[in-house]
């Protein structure tokens, strides 16, 4: 069965590209890299020369384009730990 896949961001850089495909992926959505080519090839990922797209298939995007919209609004950041505080008890806690 043939499936159509839809761009849901375009990005800039191999750390990126592999940052929100590895987001995207590990929410179920499969994902697919258009326009590396000629970043890997020649090195090229400056001014948007190299740019890659991330293509997913098109009955995964509204979820896909929620994600990444979700992601942007830092809803899926991790805190930044506290340090652990010693109680009267001696034991230390959170």
């Amino acid at each position: 069965m043939h499936t159509d896949y839809v761009v849901v961001a375009t990005v800039q850089g191999q750390f990126a590209e592999q940052q929100v495909r590895a987001f995207l992926e590990a929410h179920g959505i499969e994902t697919h890299a258009k326009g590396e080519t000629l970043r890997n090839t020649y090195g090229i990922s400056i001014d948007g020369l190299g740019a890659v797209d991330i293509l997913v298939p098109a009955d995964a995007v509204d979820v896909a384009r929620e994600l990444l919209a979700r992601a942007d609004r830092g809803e899926f950041a991790i805190e930044e730990a506290k340090e652990p505080t010693k109680g009267g008890d001696g034991l230390y806690r959170r």
